[in-house]
């Protein structure tokens, strides 16, 4: 006796893998509105580290008397903001790893961890003084970076390219920011000896500099409110104080000591700037939020309206079935086709073009979408290609980071060419350099 043969289950449609692209879409969205709390607790952290790493030079500058009781209670709300930070973690934990985005993002997490492990340890070390202020400061420093790097790597995985470009625009200004932070670092330590050496000019040169490149890409992308405050920031008396204490740090030669008193007003300035900048940064965030939101709805809504229109043309056509199922590649809005038409099981003719038309709406907004990516997708990787670079001379050279930089910009200025231009032509030469 033959077995009944099963059923032979249906074919997945053309309707069926545009309503899944729409789908993707959508989720891409929702993982970014997670992801965007988990951006925020990083800002949110970064900038309170920033603040304690601060405390801790002047704190260990002053032989541990001055602002004690300011690192405290610093160290306090890094605490507070770290278990943010670790729950905003654990509630995207899930759509991180079960459908992984990027291994790049991953690996990156997880070295931002394993630098905060290591927080508790370096806290104990500064409070009993057992770290200068430079290590200290290349330690929080450390940290900072792996954290931003998190932020860095989110915007890669971006597909909408509002998004995309809000991410790109925050990452550079919390890389801008944490220069200032290491400016303030440096400018502490020249300032309270009374005087910069080379090296000590060099390095605040360095970092006002690569503050400037950030801060070029971060106007490029950010939205009118945020470049709002950022003119508003820009035109604070502050930054002309700020400017003439600069020009006293980075004036190499033989000059005369200076004030160790200049510190405590640097201190002062440059504190109140990276507050301000933590405005604007802020204010990216909140635009950001608002557009995950505002698109991920838009989605929502326009997956429920293919939906439904792609049931109300399957049903039609299931009751006026064509006499010859067709899918028709042709323009809907001529009489007659005038393209080409091949046969299709189970698709009317009217089914075929409408579910055409559908898709060729898709493909139009995904290649607009792609194209309009393409400038944030540039930015990103420009600054990949400079940090290679970076490192390749590092390497080759046996050269610090800061010196690497500056042999890169050197070579930049010397060729007249832009530096992403001269990166890229470092890194094509690596198999050569090594």
């Amino acid at each position: 006796m033959n077995a009944k043969r099963a059923p032979a289950a249906k074919a997945p449609t053309a309707g069926d893998y545009l309503i899944a692209s729409k789908s993707c879409e959508l989720m891409n969205l929702q993982y970014f509105l997670q992801m965007g709390r988990l951006v925020q607790c990083i800002s949110n952290l970064v900038h309170s580290l920033q603040c304690e790493r601060g405390a801790s030079n002047v704190f260990l500058g002053s032989g541990g008397e001055r602002f004690a009781n300011e690192r405290e209670s610093m160290v306090a709300e890094s605490d507070r903001l770290l278990a943010d930070f670790y729950q905003a973690l654990t509630e995207i934990h899930r759509e991180l790893t079960a459908h992984p985005v990027s291994s790049r993002l991953l690996n990156q997490l997880a070295s931002a961890l394993h630098g905060l492990d290591g927080l508790t340890e370096l806290r104990r070390c500064v409070l009993a003084r057992k770290v200068t202020a430079a290590s200290a400061t290349e330690d929080y420093s450390s940290l900072i970076h792996n954290l931003i790097a998190v932020v860095f790597e989110a915007a890669d995985t971006a597909v909408d390219p509002t998004i995309a470009g809000l991410l790109v625009a925050m990452v550079h200004l919390m890389n801008g920011k944490e220069f200032c932070g290491q400016e303030r670092a440096v400018g502490s330590a020249g300032f309270s000896s009374g005087r910069f050496d080379r090296a000590l000019s060099e390095r605040m040169m360095h970092l006002i500099e690569a503050q400037e490149r950030c801060f070029e890409v971060f106007t490029s992308f950010a939205d009118d409110d945020s470049l709002a405050l950022w003119e508003k920031l820009r035109q604070n008396p502050r930054e002309s104080d700020i400017e003439k204490l600069r020009q006293r740090g980075t004036a190499i030669g033989r000059f005369k000591d200076l004030d160790p008193a200049l510190a405590d007003e640097w201190f002062r300035l440059m504190t109140e700037r990276m507050d301000e900048l933590k405005t604007v940064e802020d204010s990216v965030e909140g635009c950001f939020h608002a557009r995950c939101t505002e698109r991920f709805a838009d989605a929502r809504n326009s997956l429920a309206h293919q939906e439904t229109l792609i049931a109300s043309l399957d049903a039609r056509d299931a009751r006026e079935p064509a006499s010859r199922p067709l899918l028709v590649l042709c323009d809907s809005g001529g009489e007659q086709p005038g393209g080409d038409a091949w046969e299709s099981d189970g698709v009317g003719q009217q089914f075929g073009r409408s579910i055409f038309d559908l898709v060729q709406e898709q493909t139009r907004r995904l290649q607009q979408m792609t194209d309009e990516l393409q400038s944030a997708r540039e930015a990103l990787e420009d600054r990949k290609t400079q940090e290679k670079a970076v490192l390749l001379l590092m390497e080759h050279r046996k050269i610090s980071n800061d010196e690497a930089h500056r042999v890169l910009r050197k070579l930049a200025m010397d060729q007249g060419r832009k530096l992403p231009e001269v990166a890229r032509a470092l890194v094509s030469m690596a198999d050569v350099l090594k």
